[in-house]
């Protein structure tokens, strides 16, 4: 009889299946052991949890998944972001100016310029907040808006266009809550004030420059910003300024300028007929300002686009960083070969006017145009310095030169080198400055934005005059000469930057009027 052999394997998986039974017999039988184990309450409950968790299970299955946001809500997320993003580092830029003016002030100076660069921007909000953003954006007449006064009224923004229905109607067009537009326009406010804060250093008196602030900020400001941003008469002529070359820059020049004069000059600055210079007393920390203020130009410029678009912010911020670098090489070459060294406070301002200098045209020039509106900027700034100096306007940190002149340049500059309307995709169909001279787009434009400079600052100049002068005579705007001689730090906070460092102290450091410039 044929006997069959066994098969090794299979006698293997026998075995295997074998344990793999008793184990799981062996397993039931405890699991069995531990429930009997229990009272019987605990017994009962443990059928009703099981049914729960199925009827979680179930409902979590059954459930409708919730909608998420749609485009148009999302673009609204990230076009306020961005905003904001752009507002935090313009806001930054106050410590780009506290460093940048403090260093290039004296150190008997240096709490009083930090004072004032600090508080200006509380002083800013609580002014534009109460009646600057109205009188600027409100609607009203071409001259100024004539209400949204504390930002109340009637507004249905992020809407734009067409559907928007509210009483700021020249930012329809931005797509983002009224908050975001308030907060971005803010703190260009606040940047104008504090540009007149360099100018005045060292000499003014703290209530004096807190007082101009406030009316600089709460009147003179938006009603020539009305005029170009507010949908005002400048704006419906023609007039374009992107970023603030004449909106922001020119109005915190001119007002500066007016300041610097009515003060008159340091005491020690003219000595026997000659311009003598008074150094700074920390180039370390002016240089900190420098940069400071630059990576707060990111914002200042691309973030005016007031929308998340990677092509208008990416060309913005390449214009924007183009003009700065080539105007601190512009700078550095004119200073070597005009003064007979590589001036680093000339470097710095260089680099400040360039950027100055391409704010207003950021948007509607090319790279190439950048570069030269940057190295004109950085040659005529080092120019402008010197010019100041030699007609009695005594300015520690060439805020006017900076500011004003490079503010008015850069205004001109869109009548020169504007593409015209159509190139670039963010402006709109048919928006945008007509094409500049040098586009083949003749004077047209050029002189529109003549105009406009002409306008803004001869109003600016004049509120500015009248400002100043009723301080003259009311309160005094400039400190004694005892004071200034010993430090504003002293006479005016009662306290020093630099406790224990030798200073300027002895009020015999300067002789008065004509005479040698004295010891230190």
């Amino acid at each position: 009889m044929y006997k069959q052999k066994s098969n090794p394997k299979r006698r293997h998986l026998s075995v295997r299946n074998y344990r793999e039974t008793t184990q799981s017999n062996s397993k039931v039988k405890r699991f069995y052991l531990a429930l009997g184990r229990l009272t019987p309450s605990w017994q009962a409950c443990l059928p009703l949890a099981c049914l729960i968790v199925l009827g979680w299970g179930y409902a979590a299955v059954a459930q409708t998944p919730a909608a998420g946001p749609t485009t148009a809500e999302l673009k609204i997320a990230l076009d306020t972001l961005w905003v904001a993003l752009a507002a935090f580092l313009v806001f930054f830029m106050n410590a780009g100016f506290c460093m940048l003016e403090t260093g290039f002030c004296r150190q008997k100076n240096a709490v009083n310029v930090l004072a004032k660069n600090l508080i200006v921007f509380a002083l800013a909000t609580v002014a534009f907040w109460a009646i600057g953003f109205g009188l600027m954006f409100g609607d009203g007449n071409p001259f100024f808006g004539q209400s949204g006064f504390f930002l109340a009224g009637e507004d249905n923004s992020p809407t734009t266009g067409d559907a928007y229905k509210g009483i700021f109607s020249a930012l329809s067009w931005a797509g983002v809550p009224l908050a975001a537009k308030f907060l971005f326009q803010l703190v260009f406010a606040g940047t104008a004030a504090t540009i007149v804060s360099g100018a005045v250093a060292e000499r003014i008196k703290f209530i004096g420059f807190l007082i101009f602030s406030l009316l600089l900020v709460g009147i003179s400001y938006p009603i020539t910003g009305h005029w170009i941003w507010g949908g005002g008469w400048l704006a419906k002529s023609g007039f374009w300024d992107f970023a603030g070359c004449t909106v922001v820059h020119s109005v915190g020049g001119w007002a500066a300028l007016m300041g610097a004069a009515f003060l008159g000059p340091r005491i020690g600055k003219y000595q026997d007929k000659q311009v003598l210079a008074l150094p700074g007393h920390n180039m370390s920390i002016a240089t900190l300002g420098c940069l400071i203020l630059w990576l707060g130009w990111f914002g200042f410029n691309p973030g005016s686009v007031m929308a998340a678009d990677p092509s208008a912010i990416t060309h913005i911020a390449l214009t924007t960083n183009m003009a700065g670098a080539v105007g601190g090489i512009a700078a550095t070459v004119t200073a070597w070969l005009y003064l007979g060294k590589p001036d680093l406070s000339m470097i710095i301002n260089g680099i400040l006017a360039g950027l100055v200098g391409i704010t207003a045209s950021c948007a509607f020039v090319s790279i190439g145009s950048s570069f030269i509106i940057g190295l004109i900027a950085g040659v005529i700034v080092v120019f402008s310095v010197t010019f100041f100096d030699k007609i009695g306007i005594d300015d520690p940190v060439g805020a006017t030169s900076v500011h004003l002149v490079c503010g008015i340049w850069g205004t001109l500059a869109i009548g020169l080198w504007s593409v015209g309307p159509g190139v670039y995709s963010w402006y709109g169909e048919g928006l945008g400055p007509a094409k500049g001279l040098f586009a083949g787009g003749g004077f047209g434009q050029l002189g529109v934005q003549l105009l406009g400079v002409i306008s803004v600052g001869g109003l600016t100049v004049l509120l500015s005059s009248i400002f100043w002068l009723v301080l003259k005579a009311t309160l005094g705007i400039r400190v004694s000469k005892e004071e200034e001689l010993e430090g504003l730090d002293i006479g005016e906070h009662g306290m020093e930057a630099y406790s224990g460092f030798l200073k300027e102290a002895e009020a015999t450091a300067f002789s008065e009027g004509e005479g040698s410039i004295g010891k230190f």
